[in-house]
């Protein structure tokens, strides 16, 4: 056992499981017995006590939210890059340049309005790119009421994400044409420019709330690799609740490794990990 690491008995990993799928609807497998006591024994030592036992009591018995909200943070697995799944950025440009081209919703200020939800944003590379591929492809969209919601349940990476700033090699995959729109900023960083940033809100959210605080709709929604780390039936049930966030025939999109499964009966296929929704309920104003 590495220093600093604590013995997790199966009975303890059954208690770290039981717990993290109860408050964040994660299913951690076996093959992860590892990665649990990597991730929480620092916590576990943070909190001077001896054992993983001890520390769910703690959780269970007289932890803090902050507490809770660190046990999370700790278990979750955030990988992602900018313009990952090239084909939804693609599909999403075409997609809003037709909403344009008809008549679009409007808000109470008269301006036509888009609204788009990064649902598990991670460290933000996924709303920022909706944004900066929308804002280079549709210019005329910076005198829209365009807004996208980026939500995680990992507060930490909600917190990298907010600044808007990564390291310069973030850029080693991308296009010249795509990375000359960062601002360099210091050596080895970069910046996602004003215009994007403005776009953003970056809240905590957590799916498996009964309910969500905000009503929507949303004209497409890009929640990929999330569902990854639930069970089937939680699964069909986030995307059931995804599909009614969406305006009639609007867009989800999904990791390259999952599928709506039980939640789809109100999605028709459309491409390669994209979804349109056939609900037809009238529509609202977007939160």
């Amino acid at each position: 056992m590495e220093q600093g690491e604590i013995a997790l008995s199966d009975r303890e990993f059954a208690r770290v499981k039981a717990r993290v799928y109860a408050q964040a609807g994660i299913s951690l497998s076996d093959a992860k017995r590892t990665l649990v006591v990597s991730r929480l024994s620092k916590v576990v030592r943070q909190l001077r006590l001896d054992s993983f036992d001890a520390y769910i009591d703690y959780l269970e018995r007289g932890g803090s939210e902050k507490d809770s909200q660190d046990f999370v943070n700790s278990l979750t697995t955030n990988l992602t890059r900018f313009y990952r799944e090239d084909h939804h950025f693609d599909h999403l440009i075409s997609y809003v340049g037709q909403l344009m081209e008809r008549r679009p919703r409007v808000g109470p200020d008269g301006k036509p309005k888009l609204r788009i939800w990064s649902a598990g944003c991670s460290t933000g590379q996924e709303p920022y790119t909706i944004g900066m591929c929308l804002l280079q492809a549709h210019p005329d969209l910076k005198r829209w009421d365009f807004k996208i919601l980026a939500t995680d349940i990992d507060t930490n990476v909600l917190a990298k994400a907010a600044t808007g700033v990564y390291p310069e090699s973030e850029l080693g995959d991308l296009s010249p044409e795509r990375a000359r729109v960062f601002e360099r900023v210091a050596a080895g960083e970069i910046r996602i420019p004003m215009p994007v940033r403005s776009l953003i809100s970056f809240k905590p959210l957590n799916l498996m709330l009964p309910t969500w605080p905000f009503k929507g709709p949303f004209d497409a929604i890009f929640c990929r690799n999330v569902a990854i780390y639930f069970d089937k039936p939680t699964q069909g049930e986030l995307f059931s609740k995804l599909g009614k966030m969406l305006v009639p025939d609007g867009f989800l999109y999904i990791g390259h490794s999952e599928n709506v499964g039980s939640g789809g009966e109100g999605f028709r296929l459309v491409g390669k990990t994209i979804y349109q929704t056939k609900l037809t309920q009238k529509t609202r104003d977007a939160a």
